[in-house]
């Protein structure tokens, strides 16, 4: 049985689980109209995850997918995180606050969250996925004893074997013009920075796995030409931030159907880890000579949080984690199963025009 059919998706579709934007309701509307509604829950812990898949399940009978983060563990460094809030301080002093005394590592890693284990193993959601790595193999096992679909996302051939040979389902091709957060599992190594129609057709043809493409794919014909590449269906995460379901902020939104719209760029001063995210205040600080070593992530997110609420407290939003994918233009603010319609019907013209190749063809 295909991917497709496992999960009886009427477009071959699947909502980013962009974390700070995915709600219950825009996954649910998603999973109703026809695609793969997902919530992201690695901000989270236990018991709000528990919380929100939950409430994903009061609002649809459909399969959902539910995201998790698994990169390594922060190391904490005082004197990293001191000489970092004092490079920030005056952009803090300029909004009339002080900047933390120190920071957390605000986000516990699906590595060492044995609660949350726990939480999905009872929970069994219909589909879960990885974002920065990979869980151990004994993780993996009791997830798929509980008979859940098991995507990862994966940025190159490399981390796609390590998929693999897991024993991962799915895998999601990551391209370099997708938004938020690179999927890299080892940031300190060289990016190659594939864009999404190399490594889905590069994945296709070298990897044994279903392969989903991701990053920049905006509407139907985007789709199609995932499709011709041989990928089973693509991963949307921009084209759902202008949704009325999203958490996103009005500034957001409207930076997001502005000209900045055409400006997005990859940036790690935000988190600590590279992301891509519309071009504003805080992106341009990496212009900025003299820039310490940042923390790690999620430690340095607890700084980046920090200032975009002390900035946005007097009216400016331009310290905000807008993030974005290249494909930023093309976004469409409309209800998420209006735009799930949209796209279905525009994937349909493809196929009528012979864009789209049909099974056995």
């Amino acid at each position: 049985m295909s991917f497709i059919e496992q999960l009886k998706l009427s477009i071959p579709l699947i909502q980013a689980p962009m974390a700070g934007v995915s709600t219950p309701t825009l996954a649910a509307a998603v999973s109703d109209a026809g695609g793969l509604g997902s919530i992201g829950v690695g901000a989270t812990d236990a018991e709000g995850a528990r919380a929100v898949i939950a409430e994903v399940r009061e609002r649809t009978k459909r399969p959902f997918n539910v995201n998790l983060f698994v990169h390594a563990p922060a190391t904490a460094d005082q004197k990293r995180e001191a000489e970092w809030l004092n490079w920030l301080r005056p952009l803090f002093l300029e909004f009339d606050a002080e900047p933390p005394v120190s920071l957390r590592e605000i986000y516990k890693s699906f590595l060492e969250d044995t609660e949350m284990l726990a939480m999905l193993l009872e929970a069994a959601p219909p589909v879960v996925s990885f974002h920065f790595g990979l869980p151990s193999d004994e993780v993996l096992s009791a997830l798929r004893a509980r008979n859940v679909l098991l995507l990862a996302t994966v940025t190159s051939l490399d981390e796609a074997r390590m998929a693999e040979a897991a024993g991962i389902d799915v895998l999601v091709a990551q391209g370099i013009e997708a938004g938020g957060h690179r999927g890299v599992f080892d940031p300190s190594h060289h990016d190659a920075a594939l864009g999404t129609m190399a490594l889905t057709r590069l994945l296709v043809l070298k990897s044994g796995l279903p392969v989903v493409a991701a990053g920049g794919i905006m509407d139907g014909a985007g789709i199609a030409a995932a499709l011709n590449l041989g990928a089973v269906a693509a991963q949307l995460g921009t084209a759902f931030i202008a949704c009325p379901e999203s958490a996103a902020d009005d500034a957001y939104r409207a930076a997001l159907m502005g000209q900045g719209a055409c400006h997005t760029t990859m940036t790690s001063l935000i988190s600590g880890r590279p992301a891509r995210a519309l071009a504003n205040r805080f992106t341009a600080l990496a212009r900025q000579f003299g820039k310490p070593r940042q923390p790690d992530y999620p430690i340095a997110y607890d700084a980046g949080k920090a200032l975009h609420a002390a900035a946005k407290a007097k009216g400016e939003h331009g310290f905000g984690a807008q993030w974005a994918g290249k494909g930023a233009p093309l976004a469409r603010a409309m209800p998420a199963a209006e735009l799930v319609k949209s796209l279905q019907a525009e994937l349909r013209i493809c196929r009528s025009n012979g864009a789209v190749e049909q099974p056995g063809s």
